[in-house]
């Protein structure tokens, strides 16, 4: 059985390999924190991003691009310079800096997200814990360490300060009041936005996980506060069942199975609220097809989460090659933190008027890191069979959905084979390929996850078939050229 770390060192250099990621400026040694995305890596993330969209902005949602610069009044109502902060610690003999937090967890394998700078430093000095670098155990005092990238505005000495977002839900914030009116003042109202963030980060590790520049897929809801335990889908909703840890179990690590119906009598859990838990619960387990063992909701306590979160929970996948469940999702109720931020900055009030009253909009936001769902769907699919590797994908995540193969290069096959090309290709992802052995080229195919693989053989000019192989179960079946449309539909892997 592979373990964790050639797992990861395997699916890394298939990556780099195959063209699904690789180090930015690689040429110059690369930097730490930085990644590109391949060919393939693209196709994914722009399948990824196509199937949020389609699953998450429903009815009175859009999706709008702000900018990724932002004036520096936003951050000062948003709090982020204030408290946009990772606890930094730096080892005297090497002088690597790195985050107290990870370094306890790594060490102690305890969770010290959300601890003070008080306890970080006598965890680290009563474990006598060491520099991962080095190994020197001496260190210096945490201190906090804001992430965000300041920049000037203007010529050389202008003193207008912006940043880098470090996250891309100011601009829904920000573009609320023209939106509110531009859709003709109902709510709930759901603002989406897919683009790039920016942070920081002391010591970027773990590939996609803990990188500087990343994209995340956000959505925030606006509503009454009124109705927070209101959903008109409610009743479609209530039995489904979710996948939850919350602060009461973790001590025992017991994924509770409850019906949302028991999360909102039990766990206190508002209905709209759980409606975005289901969603997202659906999104992972039916549409990305994660396998249910992989996956649950990991509840913040309240030391944990940011002070203006009234509830906060975490979508957690199981990632062996990075040591267990990881976070790769949050659902938060931020309540009018953020809109009532921007209404003091700016003195402008930004009050609607709806259910006959006037109020600030709370908001229930979706914040998906589309960089380390991507990375998960390699780790979770990524497989090691006696004669091959390859990835699993579901046939709408893949980054090529059917490859064209003529069996030799001569006869008039490859004229043949590039004839079925063209039709398979102006409706599915397809890829030619006729150099090397035929079971190379499966082999190849099968190593980026491609799920299907037609092959042009001298039987196709007889009787106008081709062989149609299965990736997973690798069996082969003879099908007529118009009828591929359909069989690929019945397949189990349903493109």
């Amino acid at each position: 059985m592979t373990s964790p770390q050639n797992k990861l060192k395997e699916i890394t250099q298939i990556a780099e390999r195959r063209g699904f990621f690789f180090p930015t400026a690689e040429i110059y040694g690369g930097k730490a924190g930085f990644y590109t995305y391949g060919h393939l890596g693209k196709a994914i993330k722009n399948k990824f991003e196509a199937l949020w969209r389609k699953h998450f902005l429903e009815e009175n949602c859009y999706e709008i691009e702000g900018n990724t610069i932002l004036p520096e009044d936003v951050f000062k109502a948003s709090g982020h310079l204030k408290s946009f902060t990772d606890p930094l610690t730096e080892c005297k003999a090497c002088h690597f800096r790195f985050r107290a937090d990870q370094l306890i967890e790594d060490s102690l394998k305890i969770k010290a997200e959300g601890l003070s700078i008080e306890d970080l430093n006598k965890i680290i000095k009563e474990n006598k814990l060491k520099c991962p670098k080095c190994g020197s155990q001496n260190l210096t005092e945490v201190k906090w360490f804001n992430m965000m990238f300041p920049l000037t505005l203007g010529a050389v000495g202008s003193k207008e300060i912006a940043y880098l977002s470090p996250e891309t839900a100011q601009n829904p914030y920000l573009a609320f009041e023209r939106e509110f009116e531009a859709t003709r003042k109902k709510l709930p109202l759901g603002i989406a936005m897919i683009g790039k963030a920016y942070r920081n980060e002391i010591s970027p590790r773990q590939l996609f996980f803990r990188l500087r520049e990343f994209t995340q897929a956000e959505l925030q809801v606006f509503f009454d506060p009124d109705d927070i335990n209101k959903h008109e889908k409610w009743n479609l909703i209530k039995s489904y069942k979710l996948r939850l840890m919350p602060v009461s179990e973790r001590k025992s690590k017991k994924v509770k199975e409850l019906s949302c119906e028991d999360a909102n009598k039990k766990l206190k859990l508002p209905k709209m609220y759980l409606y975005y838990m289901q969603k997202m619960h659906t999104f992972f387990l039916e549409v990305l097809q994660i396998p249910r063992e992989k996956f649950y909701f990991y509840e913040l306590s309240e030391e944990e989460r940011a002070f203006y979160n009234k509830f906060h929970w975490d979508v957690y996948l199981e990632l062996e090659t990075l040591g267990g469940f990881k976070e790769v999702t949050g659902l938060h109720y931020r309540t009018d933190h953020d809109l009532g931020g921007h209404a003091k900055q700016s003195k402008k009030s930004l009050e609607v008027f709806w259910n006959d009253k006037k109020f600030i909009p709370h908001v229930i936001e979706v914040s998906f890191g589309v960089d380390r769902n991507v990375f998960a769907f390699l780790e979770i699919f990524y497989e090691k069979e006696k004669e091959r590797t390859l990835f699993k994908f579901p046939a709408k995540l893949s980054p090529v959905e059917i490859s064209i193969f003529p069996l030799v290069s001569k006869d008039k096959l490859p004229e043949k084979a590039q004839e079925v090309y063209k039709k398979i290709n102006a409706r599915y992802v397809a890829f030619y390929d006729d150099s090397g052995s035929i079971g190379r080229r499966y082999r190849r195919a099968d190593e980026i996850g491609c799920p299907f693989a037609i092959t042009i053989d001298y039987e196709t000019l007889k009787d106008n078939t081709v062989t149609l192989r299965d990736r997973d179960s690798m069996k082969q079946i003879r099908v007529k050229i118009p009828e591929l449309d359909n069989k690929f539909k019945a397949m189990e892997h349903s493109l």
